[in-house]
């Protein structure tokens, strides 16, 4: 089956794109990228040079996934949101020393939101719309505001938790339990 690629998209030599991965209008995908399987690229989505996106990742219109940015399996990226990849960017001077920013599995970064290269996220955290992400951020966390503080934390589903005065919390959707260890929410059933 291979993968889909439209007309007007442009893949550079040395790109590995998994089974079932969709490359929608005006893309392009730089040499030594790799992508998973079954991932989806919206129009207009910029992916550069070594970048690894995992299987299963939504990357909305408008995108830019630059040097030194890795995102891991179903991780969701909203419209228009924005990766850096440079702390101290000037146009006189190159810097090609890229700061890492890994997207832990099933996190998802709302439309317009920007991250700051070196901030990792943690798996299945969820970034709100227009968020401005300064610091790493936890595991199933719920970050919105600029700059990005959180609110709470999310299920896998991405469902908001509740919780207890033990800091558990049951996911509505799933019915899976999570815990409040220190400061990290971990998933203690239905993994």
């Amino acid at each position: 089956m291979g993968y889909f690629k439209h007309e007007t998209a442009v893949i550079d030599s040395g790109v590995h794109i998994g089974e079932g991965t969709k490359v929608w209008h005006f893309s392009h995908i730089m040499s030594g990228a790799n992508l998973g399987s079954h991932c989806n690229l919206g129009q207009n989505v910029f992916v550069a040079a070594g970048v690894e996106i995992g299987s299963n990742v939504k990357i909305q219109n408008n995108v830019s996934v630059y040097s030194g940015v890795t995102l891991e399996d179903d991780v969701f990226l909203g419209p228009s949101m924005v990766f850096t990849n440079v702390n101290t960017p000037r146009s006189f001077v190159e810097r090609k020393d890229y700061s890492e920013t890994r997207v832990g599995k099933g996190a998802s970064i709302g439309a317009n939101a920007t991250v700051i290269c070196g901030n990792d996220i943690g798996i299945y955290a969820f970034i709100g719309a227009g968020a401005v992400v300064t610091s790493s951020v936890s595991a199933y966390a719920l970050m919105y505001g600029v700059p990005a503080k959180q609110h709470g934390w999310v299920s896998r589903n991405g469902i908001k938790l509740q919780l207890d005065k033990n800091g558990c919390g049951i996911c509505t959707e799933t019915l899976e339990t999570y815990e409040l260890r220190g400061d990290e929410l971990y998933l203690i059933e239905g993994e």
